[in-house]
């Protein structure tokens, strides 16, 4: 049948061996989540203990995605030269000593920041003749430094999975990816928030860097960046004319990439989801609750949020990879543009709730919602899309162009949003991403019809 998925990726030996490889890669992207968005779910008490405002935190919010957005560009011709593998390992080393400095960081604070309702009293007592300022940038800097290994993540788990995965499946795989990333955020947002309230806020990133020294060692010895290297030979993923004996310059995989009008287009159609993704579902939303409703990381009402934001976007992912593989054929631009609609429709909701005095439930649905609209249009861009256009040859670096223009659009939220909570309120927060939306889904709609050249039929 045209089209059909080629009999040896559906061979049970060969799905056996790529759910080995897929579950550890898989599970460590998500701790990867977990070691970046540990700062984004315990900002609220690190602001308390230091004595941060809302224009410091996003300092934060602006270095990690500024510096992974650039990485990811960089990084990804290096990742398309080294292998997946050999990427995710190095990124390992730097996510763990970065999470484990960060809370070492913590030492340092011999009386924390006393705060009186949003204003701070008196500032934290600190060792060493650090100042509130000086410590609050060697932090940021850690953190930033975070954001550069932290970009390995996803230019890897694309890498190893384009030669693992046929075009037919990809936007599947995109859901699964969409599944990780959910998974992460669960571990982060509900898992550190408890860890930190047991124990130290220091934990929130000592564990999750543990968590990730243990994969490292799992990837190390278990993971194979092809299936010929696991003893399958070449296989044709219908991504291109691809010659498994070819020597790859770096120069042909930035050709394919950065030569490609296509490629840029969907590279700011990931930057519109940055702004909507940084802004709301991935980073602002614990100070919000604490700002306007006085909840915390262990009420049931973030906790709520945190695990509804997980299964709505886990369900956008599938919903949407499932439509772009059967009933789009494999083009992923309609369901992205219908993500960007179903954004701007719930940001508008969104602001309601307060105006209505709905309540804190009632805000929590509706980020929820916006999570599935959100991650449903991530994982097919970031997920399928890189893979389709890249291919085996420059998957990485494709990942990278369009991962790092939504982390660059991130870098400017950071700042933004620090502004615009502290001038002109939380509702503003709801209603600033949406003109970016509305970009997002015209600048898709223009590549409706698109499909990778040379796919192969089958």
């Amino acid at each position: 049948m045209e089209n059909a998925i080629p009999t040896q990726f559906r061979e049970k030996e060969y799905r056996a061996r790529r759910f080995q490889n897929w579950i550890i890669i898989g599970f460590l992207y998500s701790l990867f989540y977990m070691t970046r968005y540990n700062f984004s779910a315990n900002a609220p008490t690190l602001q308390s203990i230091f004595g941060w405002t809302k224009g410091d935190l996003g300092i934060f919010e602006t270095l990690l995605p500024l510096v992974y957005g650039l990485a990811v560009v960089i990084n990804g011709p290096i990742a398309d030269k080294i292998g997946g593998r050999k990427s995710f390992l190095i990124g390992c080393v730097g996510v763990v000593i970065m999470n484990f400095l960060f809370g070492a960081a913590g030492y340092l604070v011999t009386s924390p920041a006393v705060m009186s309702g949003k204003e701070v009293t008196k500032d934290a007592v600190l060792l060493y003749g650090f100042t509130k300022q000086s410590l609050l940038w060697t932090m940021a800097i850690i953190w930033a430094v975070n954001g550069y290994f932290q970009a390995f993540g996803a230019l890897s788990i694309v890498k190893i999975n384009a030669q693992w995965f046929h075009i037919r499946e990809r936007g599947t795989f995109a859901a699964i990816f969409g599944v990780l990333i959910r998974f992460g955020l669960i571990l982060s947002f509900s898992v550190t928030p408890l860890i930190a309230s047991s124990m130290s806020w220091k934990w929130a990133f000592w564990i999750p860097g543990f968590l990730v020294l243990i994969l490292f060692f799992l990837t190390l010895f278990l993971v194979k960046d092809t299936p010929a290297e696991a003893g399958y030979g070449s296989m044709d993923t219908g991504d291109g004319a691809y010659d498994p004996n070819e020597k790859v310059s770096l120069g042909d995989v930035l050709r394919k990439v950065f030569a490609s009008k296509t490629m840029w287009m969907i590279g700011i159609g990931s930057m519109m989801i940055g702004f909507v993704r940084r802004s709301v579902v991935d980073a602002w939303y614990p100070v919000y609750f604490k700002d306007i409703y006085g909840v915390a990381g262990t009420d049931a009402a973030y906790q709520i949020t945190a695990w509804g934001i997980a299964i709505l976007g886990i369900i956008g992912g599938f919903v949407f990879g499932i439509m772009s593989d059967r009933i789009y054929k494999g083009r992923r631009a309609p369901v992205i543009v219908y993500g960007f609609i179903g954004m701007v429709l719930i940001l508008l909701l969104f602001a309601l709730s307060d105006t209505l005095a709905l309540g804190p439930y009632f805000a929590a649905i509706m980020i929820m919602l916006l999570s599935f609209f959100v991650n449903g249009a991530h994982g097919m861009i970031g997920g399928a899309a890189s893979m389709d256009f890249g291919g085996r040859k420059a998957a990485a670096t494709a990942a990278g162009l369009i991962d790092g223009f939504q982390y660059l659009a991130g870098a400017f939220v950071g700042q933004a949003v620090g502004f615009i909570t502290t001038n002109y309120g939380w509702q503003a927060w709801k209603l600033w991403p949406i003109p970016f939306a509305i970009i997002g889904a015209i600048i898709m709609s223009f590549l409706w019809n698109a499909m990778p050249k040379g796919k192969s039929s089958h």
